[in-house]
């Protein structure tokens, strides 16, 4: 089989992934046709470009032809792309190649996992020389269900996280060994990635229900992030830290989505709305969009985390927050591309993932991960543990905000203790500092219309005293605390309109 050499466009290798190359093959030597190795390497490592010069090397070292299994149409049209770029003579395997039986001079062949199992169950596709087989995105396990017809072909599988979608279905029970690629911090360090500064907002997620695959259902989240307040700091955390950046939104339900689409709408900003019932020539329209406006916003739903390479992405906010370790990795990495002008990039985290897994730069075992994986999602902090971990400090962006006030803390339990002791009702203790928030609030506006915009900022700060006070009360329930932060909220703007026409009065009487 001849390589094509017309490969102008091809990608000049790194060191690591020709390391890594050399690695994979050396391993293959040897060993029984039937062998099933898998390759882990981040996302924005470059996986495609290194499976592609596998390939080419392949079928010029072995005279054999290769399969490269998607799960996804997107994947195997970029997929396909690439091969050619190395010079490999490539086909899809898509539905509208009925059969593939006689002798053809492509030399690999690029499948949806479907696709390909209706041929090999129809007999239309001819297996007797393929090889190599490269599992895309090998941690889906719909792939298992083609392994079975090729008995004399190495398998690789390749992913950025070696945990299998279905914890009955284990990666070690499919693959007979692990390579690990470069790590994120090294591939931060050399210059081949970029750097996520990330922020986190402590949400309290007991409210979300897990479902049968392990993640949050649908249901639960839409319920948690459509609330008026966690909209709010969304908006808040976006134009804190990304306003007038490119940013990605990843929701885990379409209502949250939508939801999110007509808040940054109404505040003005550049946003569209994207998700798995979105038409093809919507979505094309749209990620055009996306790729040429600097500003632009796109918020999404069970899309975009693979088979998406947008560069200039510049902040990445998980809206949602998941159990998965694969989808926190693929979220967070469609930010990772470098750019010359491009050195970090930016995650707001309002799903209490990096407490979960911890930052997404950090060293992880994938070795122990493979070979032990119930253990590892045994381990996973659970919401609860994490809630209890929790230590409200406000951030330095609002501390600002309120600079002309001589202290913005407030002790609960001092004041709690304080108010048994003066035989007062409990109820004082939130009183006072509702008086706290409207002072504050009016000592660093010009009017009543800011300071209650400036309130809203407090959301946390007002959550995180609640939850202290109803700690103290003892026995309440999340329903009475819900209504407890819904109640300050209406006291605080009715508060900051009184102290405001009081100033204004005594101003006069001073005048006077």
């Amino acid at each position: 089989m001849q390589i094509e050499e017309n490969t102008t466009n091809r990608k000049e290798l790194y060191r690591y992934q020709k390391e890594d190359i050399d690695a994979i093959f050396k391993k293959f030597e040897g060993r029984s046709e039937n062998y099933h190795l898998l390759y882990q390497l981040p996302t924005g490592g470059g996986k495609t470009v290194i499976f592609s010069e596998m390939a080419r090397r392949y079928i010029e070292k072995y005279n054999r032809k290769v399969l490269v299994l998607t799960h996804r149409i997107e994947l195997s049209k970029q997929t396909s792309q690439m091969l050619k770029s190395f010079g490999v003579k490539t086909k899809i395997i898509d539905s509208n190649i009925k059969e593939l039986l006689g002798p053809d001079d492509n030399s690999c062949y690029v499948a949806m996992v479907e696709t390909l199992n209706n041929r090999l169950k129809d007999n239309k596709f001819n297996i007797d020389d393929v090889g190599l087989i490269i599992v895309d995105e090998a941690h889906y396990n719909s792939f298992r269900k083609l392994f079975s017809y090729f008995k004399n072909s190495f398998f690789l599988g390749v992913t950025a996280t070696p945990l299998s979608s279905n914890i009955d279905l284990p990666m070690y029970e499919t693959y007979e060994e692990l390579i690990v690629g470069e790590p994120i911090e090294s591939l931060i360090d050399k210059g081949y990635l970029a750097k996520a500064k990330m922020f986190g907002y402590d949400v309290e997620l007991t409210s979300l229900k897990l479902g049968i695959n392990g993640d949050y259902t649908v249901s639960s989240s839409d319920e948690l992030y459509s609330r008026t307040t966690m909209q709010d700091l969304l908006l808040q955390s976006y134009e804190n830290r990304s306003k007038d950046k490119k940013t990605l939104i990843f929701n885990n339900g379409i209502n949250t989505s939508l939801y999110v689409y007509e808040t940054f709408r109404a505040a003005g900003y550049a946003i569209e709305h994207l998700d798995n019932k979105t038409s093809d020539e919507e979505r094309k329209r749209i990620l055009s969009w996306f790729k040429t406006t600097p500003n632009a916003i796109v918020t999404s739903v069970s899309i975009l985390t693979t088979g998406f390479d947008e560069p200039t992405v510049e902040t990445i906010i998980l809206n949602r927050a998941t159990r998965s370790l694969t989808l926190y990795f693929q979220m967070i990495g469609r930010g990772s591309r470098k750019l010359p002008e491009k050195e970090n990039f930016t995650v707001i985290d309002l799903g209490n993932n990096a407490q979960r897994f911890g930052l997404w730069s950090d060293p992880i075992d994938w070795h122990y991960i493979f070979k032990h994986p119930e253990q590892f999602l045994e381990n996973i902090r659970t919401d609860v543990d994490i809630e209890n971990q929790h230590v409200y400090v406000m951030s330095e962006e609002l501390a600002a905000k309120f600079k002309k006030s001589t202290d913005i803390s407030f002790d609960v339990e001092k004041e709690y203790l304080k108010a048994i002791e003066e035989k007062l009702k409990p109820k004082s203790i939130i009183d006072k500092s509702i008086e706290q928030h409207a002072i504050m609030c009016i000592d660093n506006t010009m009017n009543v219309p800011q300071a209650r915009k400036l309130a809203k900022e407090l959301i946390f700060d007002i959550e995180h005293r609640v939850k202290q006070y109803s700690k103290l009360l003892a026995k309440t329930t999340k329903n009475y605390r819900e209504w407890l932060v819904e109640d300050y909220q209406n006291r605080l703007t009715i508060a900051i309109g009184k102290l405001y026409l009081k100033r204004v009065l005594e101003e006069d009487d001073d005048e006077e």
